[in-house]
């Protein structure tokens, strides 16, 4: 039988379920060519509408992770294990836990994206040090998880080419919000790691794209459920993202803040909680770890007795970094030109924060993308920022900006004290909401 794109896209725009022949012809048109732009916009939005049920959802995935390489590790030494986040401000998570994984035994091939919208990335954060190689080859690739234990590098062209036309597609056509194909996106991706066990952090809150518990539950729901259905163990998390991960938002001041943490200079109490939560999720996962007592017992001994960071330094040399980074990473991280505190209209206490708006206000300082093509200034940003709950005043600043120019700081500065509410009781929610198995 002959299949067309058009039944394909008729059959979906009618509430008919797809056999895994019909998607997958449809997956091996979008790496081809041979279904065009119009039709692949037209059957993103009659997904949108109409949905994938769950075998669609597996199918579509496992259809475009297999459109190009799929990643083996035959000589790992570990299990081979990753996370991914749905994205937030401040959410600096990778830098610390792909180390803290690998010192506990892990394997943490972590293929990592950049900025969109109003959320970092953790590949424009990694860009922040001098001589990184975020795109390297798959042998340099291979040698850093081999000296390291974990790489943190972006998507090539060759992993999952049919996703990559797909979301380009979807991104120009209001379809990027429908859960299905979120799901297919991410998880095809990941499988094509050639991954062991996965853990997902699916954010909720004023700095997340769902913000509504309900849509993070579901979307955790659709993804834990797709990815065990293709043979990926995968757990997640739902977290809170109502305020600032971290204390620092924007690329090199991410990284500062992730090298503190790893050292123990500095920690966030909330980044913190996340980042050993997920920890021993992933150590759980790979078996590394009896329970999850002993799971986040071993993470934060790999913290404390400086295994971590060493990983972090290792995976930093061998990817073209400074071999000296952990030690030194102020000389090396650059620097805005403008830094100066950011104070309050007046005295209070922090009750909520618009985090969305903390996020939008790092990418007009030049710290994210307006456009895809845009440059980013891995300089600007904000520091030192202040929580739900915490008191600021004249002497006790919202954060401190980071900025190319005077004028840019004062923009940036009006609008972090508009995202911040000083009246009312303080909208203190636990960063951990909820395990999904």
């Amino acid at each position: 039988m002959t299949l067309l794109p058009q039944e394909l896209i008729r059959k979906k725009r009618d509430g008919e379920t797809l056999s895994a022949d019909e998607i997958g012809f449809f997956a091996d048109g979008l790496t081809s060519g041979a279904v065009s732009e119009g039709q692949v916009a037209a059957f993103a939005m009659a997904v949108f509408f109409m949905g994938l049920s769950m075998d669609e959802r597996v199918a579509l995935t496992r259809a475009m992770r297999d459109s190009g390489d799929v990643l083996t590790w035959p000589d790992a030494g570990g299990p081979v294990l990753d996370k991914h986040s749905t994205g937030g401000v401040g959410d600096n998570v990778s830098l610390m836990l792909a180390p803290i994984i690998a010192a506990c035994g892990g394997v943490v091939p972590m293929i990592s994206g950049r900025g969109l919208g109003h959320t970092g990335g953790t590949l424009d954060k990694m860009d922040s040090i001098p001589g990184y190689a975020t795109q390297p080859n798959e042998a340099l690739f291979r040698e850093a998880v081999k000296a390291a234990g974990c790489a943190i590098i972006g998507q090539t062209g060759d992993l999952a080419p049919a996703d990559k036309r797909f979301y380009a597609i979807r991104d120009v056509t209001a379809t990027v919000e429908s859960i299905p194909l979120i799901t297919a996106s991410i998880l095809s991706k990941k499988l094509a790691a050639g991954l062991e066990g996965l853990v997902l952090d699916v954010k909720t809150g004023s700095g997340a794209f769902m913000a509504e518990a309900d849509d993070a539950r579901a979307l955790a729901r659709s993804l834990v459920d797709v990815a065990n259905g293709a043979g990926l163990k995968t757990t997640a998390v739902i977290t809170d993202m109502n305020e600032p991960l971290a204390s620092a938002a924007g690329n090199a001041l991410e990284v500062q803040n992730a090298v503190d943490f790893l050292t123990g200079a500095h920690r966030d109490p909330r980044l913190e909680r996340v980042v050993l939560a997920l920890a021993a999720e992933m150590l759980e996962l790979g078996r590394l770890a009896g329970n999850a007592d002993q799971a986040a017992e071993a993470a934060r001994s790999a913290l404390e007795d400086g295994r971590a960071a060493e990983r972090f330094q290792a995976m930093v040399t061998t990817l073209g970094g400074p071999a000296d980074f952990i030690d030194r990473a102020p000389a090396y991280l650059p620097e805005a030109l403008v830094i100066r505190p950011v104070t309050p209209d007046r005295a209070g206490t922090i009750a909520a924060i618009d985090t969305r708006a903390v996020g939008l206000a790092v990418v007009a300082l030049g710290g994210g993308r307006v456009r895809p093509q845009d440059t980013i200034d891995h300089t600007v940003g904000f520091s030192g920022l202040a929580g739900i709950g915490g008191k600021v005043g004249p002497d006790q600043p919202l954060a401190m900006v980071h900025a190319r120019t005077d004028d840019a700081a004062d923009r940036a500065a009006g609008a972090l004290r508009a995202a911040y509410l000083l009246d009312g009781t303080p909208d203190e929610r636990p960063v951990i909401i909820e395990r999904m198995a």
